[in-house]
């Protein structure tokens, strides 16, 4: 059994300001020091009033640290869900991309065998793909993108071991209103995502999720909210941000978090191979991708993913919007949890998995933990303790 005293705790329902958090590998007890009682043999950790927080969700990321998903490779897929831990990430949507069926079909094979293994940070799939409009494919490889297609999505899920949480399609394409029906009733959410939907084909669709809000959608007009214009403006919709100043101007996803507040927006990478990597040459679905400046993107110019860490983007996010800590707690780790129905994740309270994150004043990840395994982190990288 371990012990953290003396912390700011966000829960994601509350803060503590001056608490403990008791956990093995799930959290036993968590409240204020004056209700602390030491257990013989127990390790203590003092945090000297630094701040914890849950661990973070990412629900949208495709790869880094040389590793993609689409490389259907179980030890690497492993080894990079062990990076994400250094980034304060205990959970992610492993992320595909529209490529050959049979790619598809391996990339998820190798996802279900991970999780199949029980010691992992990936909690599911976020298919994103095939099912969308060419016209808003972004850096989606044009030659393989399709109709929604009802009984292809079924084989998929099937081989993921129905651990497909997320998919993401283009609401106006035809066949889409069965297609989102089969897609809930396997407990997978639709999301709205390259797409040229108009208000009313997102109503009609019932779409409740939007993929990397305001990039690759119908754009906000004045006589047609298209997408954009949805996703801001019903209540029950969660979008998707990248707060990483390249795929949405600062002042655009301050627009989004007035628009939204912190319970509806919910943060991602979208990150690709070459995160945590030098500038240079890397590869998505295929394509040659050049990064530079933090900027991931095509030859063509159109943005390729991102570099984006977790840990940079809940810093980033409080700096473009002003939001406290605890409203960033809902947009890295709560609203997921909520959405996705991660029973066991999203917020500290008893019974709940330990993915816990030590932050430094700054917001920098001082340790992880996941499942109540410690990870310190020292310059960025992760050392099991």
């Amino acid at each position: 059994m371990t012990v953290i005293i003396n912390a700011r705790i966000y829960t994601g329902e509350q803060t503590i300001e001056d608490g403990f958090i008791r956990f093995d590998r799930t959290i036993e007890a968590i409240g204020p020091m004056s209700k602390f009682e030491e257990i013989a043999g127990e390790e203590m950790i003092d945090a000297q009033h630094q701040s914890l927080i849950p661990g973070m969700i990412d629900v949208h990321i495709h790869g880094g640290y040389d590793v993609d998903v689409m490389d259907g490779d179980v030890e690497r897929l492993r080894h990079f869900s062990r990076q994400m831990l250094q980034e304060g990430v205990t959970s992610f949507l492993a992320t595909t991309i529209t490529q050959d069926w049979g790619n598809i079909t391996r990339a998820l094979e190798t996802v279900r065998e991970v999780v199949a293994q029980d010691d992992t940070t990936i909690v599911g799939v976020h298919l994103e793909g095939p099912f969308i409009n060419p016209d808003y494919a972004g850096a989606q490889p044009h030659e393989h993108i399709v109709e929604p297609d009802v009984e292809q999505f079924l084989k998929w899920q099937k081989a993921a071991g129905n651990t497909i949480k997320l998919v993401t399609y283009a609401p106006e394409r035809p066949g889409a209103r069965a297609f989102e029906e089969a897609v809930r009733l396997t407990g997978a959410i639709p999301s709205a995502g390259h797409t040229d939907a108009t208000y009313a084909q997102n109503q009609a669709g019932h779409v409740t999720h939007g993929t990397h809000l305001y990039n690759q959608m119908r754009a906000l007009h004045h006589r047609e909210p298209g997408t954009v214009g949805y996703c801001l403006l019903t209540p029950d919709v969660y979008a998707e941000i990248i707060p990483d100043g390249i795929h949405s101007a600062p002042e655009m996803v301050d627009f989004a978090y007035r628009m939204k507040g912190a319970d509806r927006l919910i943060v991602i990478t979208d990150a690709m191979r070459a995160k945590g990597l030098a500038d240079g040459e890397y590869e998505l679905g295929g394509q040659a991708v050049f990064v530079r400046d933090g900027a991931a993107r095509l030859e063509n110019g159109s943005l390729a993913g991102s570099v984006l860490t977790m840990d940079a983007a809940l810093r980033n996010i409080i700096a473009y919007t002003g939001c406290s800590l605890e409203e960033a707690v809902r947009m890295t780790s709560v609203n997921a949890a909520k959405e996705l129905q991660l029973t066991q994740k999203g917020s500290l309270s008893v019974g709940k998995d330990a993915d816990i994150v030590l932050l430094d004043e700054a917001l920098h990840i001082q340790e992880t933990i996941h499942r109540g395994t410690r990870h310190r982190i020292t310059n960025g990288k992760e050392s099991t303790s």
